[in-house]
């Protein structure tokens, strides 16, 4: 039962994150207008380095546990560049 509520709920935020987002970018194609992320340069670099360690941890299908800890260690300088900037 709690994999069913976890799968819907991680379900329904992708397809919503994977639906807005482009719904978003083709509207100012359409429109002429520019797309602001408003990402710092710093905050550009973390999601950067977020997006390269997830291809790096689902592409090969298998985990352990140094690829949790490198997550979670970027997780935590996020936050902790959130409140100390």
């Amino acid at each position: 039962m709690l994999q069913k509520s976890l799968n819907l709920a991680l379900g329904s935020s992708l397809a919503t994150i994977g639906l807005t987002i482009p719904a978003v970018a083709v509207t100012n194609v359409v429109l002429d207008k520019q797309l602001e992320v408003g990402l710092s340069s710093r905050d550009a670099l973390l999601l950067a380095l977020t997006l390269f360690l997830s291809v790096l941890t689902f592409a090969s299908g298998r985990t352990n546990i140094l690829a949790g800890l490198i997550h979670l260690l970027v997780f935590a300088t996020f936050l902790f560049l959130v409140f100390i900037p």
